[in-house]
């Protein structure tokens, strides 16, 4: 796994529209934040496009992403918002280039087809909140945010956890929205390391319809091999007439697997979504007493 260097303040960050479009005054409170610590690259043209449900044009989004992926300074790449589009064209996109030049690509929901693209070259990226989500937050989340740039390497601890399967399990995290993964096995482009602890999370879908893309990936054996499972939030995700949950739905589907599974990590949709990096290696455990998942510090992490 490739492991893109810890920014500094000053370093240039690179800000994409791969999506959908967001509220202008989100990202522009967004901007400021980090500009406060930062040097920002965007075109303006292209960041605030909006074309229905999109971010403007494919086109237009695919060459924004590309400009960003081969800028010849840029740390990092923050999507400004998630929603819908990355996967109309990232299959089409040549990543390799980050074997040589690693960069950081953080977002989360619909980036989490850019993140799958990204584990099949292996090269590490972060799972974390998006521009308009840091237009919005509060000083501790955009401290995490400031935290996971510029202390990629440090330990994180989630205690406090829900235990669904006992057990202990370690390899690289993985994962992300369950919506697009499943969206990604269709297109025939998941591809899901072995021995991966596998992060889900997803929202405003009703617990059948997580049903129906949890027995999807395990029928078509996308699961097979995985050491363990963090579950996140699963936001608006609620019950239907018939009331079964999604907890319900996580149990009944994934406890078959026979590998240890923890939930109510505060990874996802909801007002708290901790950065994490997907690559890093992570240390699942469970038990009678607690759950928690550990993100260990990678070795060979570079050097400035």
């Amino acid at each position: 796994m490739i492991f893109p260097a810890a920014l500094r303040p000053g370093d240039t960050i690179y800000v994409v529209a791969p999506s959908s479009p967001f509220e202008h005054v989100l990202g522009w409170r967004g901007l400021g934040f980090l500009a406060e610590r930062y040097r920002l690259v965007f075109n303006r043209n292209a960041l605030f496009a909006k074309r229905g449900y999109l971010a403007g044009s494919d086109e237009g989004r695919r060459t924004e992403l590309q400009a960003a992926l081969h800028h010849p300074t840029a740390k990092a790449i923050l999507a400004a918002r998630g929603g819908y589009g990355a996967n109309r064209f990232v299959h089409d996109i040549n990543f390799a280039s980050l074997v040589d030049h690693p960069r950081w690509i953080i977002g989360f929901s619909d980036i989490t087809a850019i993140h799958g693209e990204l584990a099949r070259h292996n090269v590490a990226s972060i799972h974390a909140s998006h521009l308009t989500a840091l237009g919005r937050a509060d000083l501790r989340a955009r401290k995490s945010m400031l935290d996971i740039l510029e202390n990629p390497t440090q330990t994180r601890l989630f205690e406090g956890l829900t235990t669904v399967v006992k057990g202990s399990a370690f390899g690289p995290l993985f994962g992300g929205n369950l919506t697009m993964l499943h969206a990604c096995a269709a297109a025939s482009k998941l591809s899901v390391p072995q021995g991966a602890i596998v992060l889900l999370e997803d929202v405003t879908e009703r617990p059948y319809r997580i049903d129906r893309m949890l027995t999807t990936l395990i029928v078509g054996g996308h699961f097979r091999g995985v050491a363990g499972f963090l579950i996140g939030q699963f936001t608006q995700c609620d019950p239907g007439p018939d009331r079964i949950t999604v907890r319900e739905v996580i149990e009944e589907r994934l406890a078959g697997l026979g590998v240890p599974i923890v939930s109510n990590a505060p990874i996802g949709h909801d007002m708290i979504n901790e950065p994490v990096i997907l690559g890093a290696p992570t240390l699942v455990e469970a038990s009678d007493r607690h759950s928690c998942a550990i993100q260990f510090p990678a070795h060979q992490f570079p050097d400035r």
